[in-house]
């Protein structure tokens, strides 16, 4: 009953903010999912793969298959499909399947930038309306209990919703940079990767060539 109670004497606008509280939620235990998963099996998947990536590519693909959720293994796999291709062709190839995957990867990114931002606007909004409802309400000539209360309810929503406001945007800012920190880090981890790969794709191509050069000449 004490929350039930702040949350009517917060005023209009803890409405607003108790909808980005549930949205802003949801969105973090989704990307907390993301993240835990990603973190636990891409070193693995990446690991085996590049092992078994000189035998040839069909030999890879039916574990990247298996993991396609994963934003490494898309990229891998839209690689191997060209596997074939010139390095530079390779590369270009690589290059693409990355930004394919970078709004993945940012997600819900706006929407907690939003949510940090309107959240304070929303709590001062509230802090204008409560204080302007308790100026309405004050009456210098009165010192009788029903005026009194009036005037504190206002007070009370002025800063319930201030506070309410800036908790909301601080939790969400919290996870917020801490997203775009795991972010900053795939991006690492990816580059570090497909170099890798370009690498192997490389050697096997020149391979190839000098297979095909040896039986041109004989």
């Amino acid at each position: 009953m004490f929350l039930v109670d702040l949350f009517v004497a917060g005023g209009f606008v803890m409405y607003p903010l108790l909808g980005f509280s549930i949205l802003a939620i949801a969105l973090i235990i989704e990307r907390c999912l993301f993240w835990r998963k990603v973190n636990r099996q891409q070193r693995r998947v990446v690991r085996d793969v590049l092992a078994d990536y000189q035998m040839g590519a069909d030999t890879v693909m039916p574990k990247l298959r298996q993991h396609s959720d994963l934003p490494i293994a898309r990229i891998f796999m839209e690689a191997m499909e060209v596997d074939y291709a010139p390095p530079q062709a390779f590369h270009n190839f690589l290059e693409g399947a990355i930004q394919a995957e970078l709004p993945i990867l940012r997600r819900f990114n706006t929407i907690f930038d939003t949510i940090v931002t309107a959240a304070p606007l929303l709590g001062l909004l509230g802090t204008v309306t409560g204080l302007i409802r308790s100026f309405a309400n004050l009456d210098l000539g009165s010192v009788g209990q029903e005026g009194t209360a009036r005037v504190t309810g206002g007070i009370s929503e002025a800063l319930i919703s201030t506070a309410t406001g800036l908790i909301v945007a601080v939790l969400v800012l919290l996870f917020a940079n801490a997203f775009r920190g795991f972010y900053r880090r795939q991006l690492a981890l990816i580059q570090e990767y497909t170099n890798q790969l370009e690498a192997l794709h490389f050697c096997r191509y020149q391979e190839g060539r000098s297979g095909q050069v040896m039986v041109s000449k004989e």
